[in-house]
């Protein structure tokens, strides 16, 4: 078992990088969170907006285990019912179904006392601080995706990709991960022979499709040494240069450029520079597509529970955000919207996650289990309630000659 996985497996159970041991905080004063005995019937009121009762029968309802929730949820909010639900404070039988509920009602506008004054705080933490940074860089590699390849390779598809898939004519995870990668290539017309950069290039599964489908030369860069290895290992023998490296160090260009789950890292301080890059680097007449996830309105925090244990300082742009960082250095020829894909690529994920459990257990903690179908889940409920979108962006630069058609694969009869 290697360093990465024992730190997985600490006494505490949790991840070195994330979830590591509570200090002792000192309690929160009786103006921030309401008596004790008011608490229950705080949270319960707040759940009941959403049609969710504690300790209800339905699927979606939650059973406390522990009253110590109710306190934590006032007082860290998000990230005090995340933690509560790793701790074993409470269960639910469906949390997909929970989180939908919670999202499509709008409870974090509901949120009273020291819960607000948190959400405020994670507003100016991302307005006055560069979160993604050059020296933040290498954190969510080392966080999340450093995590072991083991558990990613449980859990994905058989080219690792860790992004939405295309359901629309797919049947399962496979198909919709393969029908993605095709799209993908077919909306940046690639031709034998010419490059192609990826930018946040993973575990190689779109390069090595590429590559092997279509002939082009890749050049991909990564932030996580583990992704490196194994994507490095899955490319051999083809026309594929996989790099340790911040993006922006980047030189040379290329025919094609290609970003696919990378831009929610970078954050809305570094978009000017970001597609300034991707200017630098494209070709007078190349495509360049970019693969994210996206918010229906601008939003300067992240989750807290997120932020802390999954996706270190990320950031999911809005269409205003990107329009506005976009429109000085590219065309947009194309935008594309099946976000409610995601839905289905994460419950996806998480069926695989499951069966794959008994033979990842001896290396993670029951806790870490905990933590990531929480994460899973949840993330589910987010797209299911149109919360989150998926986006694919064709851009061009504003001189380019050739018209550009986009493409949208038919659905199977």
């Amino acid at each position: 078992m290697s360093d990465r996985k024992m730190q997985w497996s600490t006494a505490a159970g949790m991840p070195a990088s994330g979830m590591r041991e509570r200090r002792p905080r000192r309690a929160p004063s009786t103006e921030a969170v309401p008596a004790q005995a008011a608490v229950p019937a705080v949270v319960a009121e707040l759940l009941a907006a959403a049609d969710v009762r504690i300790n209800g029968d339905r699927p979606w309802d939650i059973q406390v285990h522990n009253p110590r929730l109710f306190a934590r949820v006032l007082r860290d909010w998000s990230l005090g019912f995340g933690e509560s639900y790793v701790d074993g404070d409470w269960d639910c039988e469906q949390l997909d179904a929970l989180f939908t509920r919670l999202l499509l009602t709008d409870i974090e506008s509901r949120a009273v006392g020291w819960g607000r004054v948190r959400l405020l705080a994670e507003n100016l933490r991302h307005r006055f601080f560069n979160l993604q940074s050059r020296q933040r860089a290498f954190q969510v590699g080392e966080q999340h995706y450093d995590a072991g390849n083991d558990l990613f390779e449980a859990m994905l598809d058989s080219r690792m990709m860790y992004s939405c898939g295309y359901w629309q004519s797919a049947q399962d995870l496979e198909q919709a991960q393969f029908d993605k990668l095709d799209m993908i290539c077919r909306k940046l017309q690639l031709r034998r022979g010419e490059s192609l950069l990826d930018i946040g290039c993973g575990w190689g599964g779109l390069a090595q499709f590429a590559a092997q489908y279509y002939g082009v030369a890749v050049t991909g860069v990564t932030v996580s040494k583990e992704q490196l290895a194994l994507a490095q290992q899955r490319c051999q023998g083809l026309p594929v240069a996989l790099k340790l490296m911040d993006y922006r160090e980047l030189q040379g260009q290329f025919d094609k450029i290609v970003s696919v789950g990378m831009f929610e890292h970078v954050g809305a301080k570094n978009y000017a520079t970001y597609f300034a890059t991707a200017e630098r680097l494209l070709a007078p007449e190349g495509l360049f597509l970019l693969h994210t996830i996206g918010l229906n309105e601008a939003s300067r925090s992240t989750d807290r529970w997120i932020d802390k244990y999954v996706f270190s300082n990320g950031k999911l742009p809005s269409p205003a955000e990107i329009s506005v960082a976009v429109e000085s250095h590219f065309l947009i020829e194309d935008w594309h919207n099946f976000g409610s894909d995601y839905d289905r690529t994460l419950m996806a994920w998480y069926q695989k996650f499951q069966q794959a459990w008994p033979a990842l257990s001896p290396y993670y903690s029951p806790r870490f289990y905990r933590m990531w179908q929480y994460y899973l889940l949840c993330c589910a409920g987010f797209f299911r309630a149109r919360q989150g979108q998926l986006w694919q962006l064709v851009l061009t630069h504003r001189h380019r000659a050739e018209v550009y058609r986009s493409v949208r694969p038919a659905s199977q009869p």
